[in-house]
């Protein structure tokens, strides 16, 4: 998957146990080094998931009308009895609201109570197995976010090194901010998931609080009417541009492929239009956990997304982010770095530079320069290897190595061999290099113009 075009790894802990998500990171470092380039990794907390007890490995149909009893528990479930792992199940679901199974593929409504026990009716029918997410109405979701379990998961990644941590069914900034890590790259880039009513309604502090955005659209999509979806992915995406945080486009992209060699006409269509809206990754899911070609997989999502970069309408895109307003970052040193990005991408542009040399920290650099999408080519270098393996998720950006930093002569030397060496650029090129005065400098603070000699 990495040789097909794999850019970063989502370790998923809602499925299996804390060493097998270790055993894979440390898997995932490994691979990274013998292939010699460097490969993201996100541990993706499971949050307040709640399950069904299991179906068993062979699936059971449920149909539409049929009524069955729902009832707390995570033992096993039948076509009559649903064990869900809820305990105020009985307290907080109400008669009339609507549950779903395994991302909205079977949903049922709660039409009475009996005893210990919901009783609810199919609304949409289809078929269960093993032990399928159970989709509650997130204002009946009682719940912290992250959980006690979340924590304890990611006190352990954080240990080994890991780069990102997504977090699951926030609903606020507070959400985000009692994850309480240092932040990045001292610590793992936090990715808020937009996956509730809630969260879309405090998007702006989410997006403030966050380093990055996911916008899960399966349990946001039990959370609103499907013909809004479409809509909310748009403005999510436009939003975290205006605050320059990269946004990862998630769930069913290429949900055929779990088991067809091709995906379906729409799903080709949907990757294209993520990457014309301006996401800055797009995410496989079931397609790679449980496909049977993951490879094949990464490598068709690969195409899609290069292909709908080369027809990217750039020129359209300058003229939308002068009309989007983007948030002023509070403090100088953003402000510094917001106008210099600015400058360095209509400096590309009028004198058709190969690539932007970005030499950056924390790689906030990078991720303010790529919601631009110049058309020359991002090189985001920085001494700091969690840095470089974080800028995986930023679209664009090629990360490249810089042994330290130095006063701004010697950073851009470096840099302008680094590149070179590795074929980025070449003698004759013209590059634009943003970078910081020397090692002191807090903000990105000099552009420069430079003939690649």
């Amino acid at each position: 998957m990495i040789d097909a075009g794999m850019d970063c790894v989502r370790i998923n802990m809602s499925h299996g146990e804390l060493d097998d998500g270790l055993q894979l990171y440390h898997r995932v470092r490994a691979l990274s080094a013998d292939v010699g380039r460097p490969v993201g990794t996100l541990v993706d907390l499971p949050g307040p998931k709640v399950r069904a007890g299991s179906f068993g490995e062979d699936s059971v149909m449920l149909e539409e009308g049929h009524r069955l009893r729902l009832t707390p528990g995570s033992r096993a479930s039948t076509t009559e009895v649903v064990e869900i792992n809820y305990d105020d199940l009985l307290t907080h679901v109400e008669d009339g609201d609507t549950l779903s199974f395994g991302d909205g593929a079977i949903d049922c409504q709660v039409v009475g109570r009996d005893g210990g026990s919901l009783i609810a009716e199919i609304t949409h029918g289809g078929r269960l197995s093993g032990r399928p997410g159970v989709h509650i109405p997130s204002d009946r979701l009682h719940v912290a976010t992250p959980t006690r379990e979340d924590l304890h998961i990611l006190d352990a990644f954080v240990e080994a090194g890991v780069d990102m941590v997504a977090v699951s069914f926030v609903r606020s900034a507070h959400d985000v901010r009692r994850v309480g890590t240092e932040p990045h790259p001292r610590g793992p880039l936090v990715v808020a998931k937009i996956e509730t009513r809630a969260a879309v309604q405090n998007l702006e502090g989410i997006i403030d609080a966050a380093g990055a955005i996911m916008i899960a659209r399966g349990d946001l999509g039990n959370e609103c009417s499907i013909e809004e979806l479409p809509h909310l992915q748009k403005h999510i995406i436009r939003m975290c541009i205006a605050q320059g945080r990269p946004t990862i486009t998630a769930t069913q992209m290429l949900e055929s492929m779990v088991y067809a060699a091709t995906p379906t006409r729409a799903e080709a269509s949907d990757v294209a239009n993520a990457v014309f809206d301006g996401s800055s990754a797009v995410m496989l899911s079931g397609e790679t956990a449980i496909g049977h070609d993951p490879a094949n997989v990464v490598r068709t999502m690969a195409r899609l997304a290069a292909r709908a970069d080369a027809n990217f309408d750039y020129s359209g895109w300058a003229r939308q982010m002068v009309e989007l307003h983007m948030s002023e970052p509070s403090a100088l040193d953003g402000k510094v770095t917001d106008a210099l990005t600015m400058a360095a991408a209509r400096v590309a542009r009028d004198l058709h530079c190969t690539a932007i040399m970005c030499i950056t920290r924390s790689g906030f650099t990078a991720r303010a320069m790529a919601r631009f999408r110049p058309d020359a080519k991002i090189l985001a270098f920085s001494p700091d290897e969690r840095t470089i393996n974080q800028l995986t998720l930023s679209w664009g950006a090629v990360p490249l190595p810089l042994t330290q930093f130095a006063p701004n002569d010697d950073m851009v030397a470096e840099a302008v061999a680094v590149a070179k060496a590795q074929g980025h650029i070449r003698t004759g090129d013209i590059v634009a290099v943003l970078a910081g005065t020397d090692a002191r400098s807090r903000a990105t603070d000099v552009l420069r113009v430079v003939n690649v000699s």
